[in-house]
């Protein structure tokens, strides 16, 4: 969790419980869930926003496919090699 070891987290809580008055521990504790709350918050937003996106780039997927048939199809008509003509040579007398 946030790149500590479980036993690093207990260490933090034991000296945040020692250094925190015991009066003070209510208060702390609605600070902490005030700041879940809009983490988790925030975190349902990021969700939300990635499905909309999601959800856009899968309709846009038919059109891409779409521009690119049809691109590749003008590009195959430019492609197309001619048949060889002989070119004949007019000699003058």
């Amino acid at each position: 969790m946030f790149g500590i070891s479980w036993a690093e987290f207990l260490v933090i809580l034991l000296v945040a419980i020692l250094v925190i008055p015991t009066r003070y521990w209510p208060d702390v504790a609605r600070v902490l869930a005030r700041i879940v709350k809009y983490i988790r918050a925030i975190i349902w937003r990021l969700t939300d926003a990635s499905e909309k996106i999601k959800e856009q780039i899968e309709l846009e997927k038919p059109i891409d496919d779409i521009m690119r048939r049809t691109s590749q199809e003008v590009m195959d008509t430019f492609s197309v090699k001619k048949p060889k003509t002989k070119k004949t040579r007019i000699v003058k007398k």
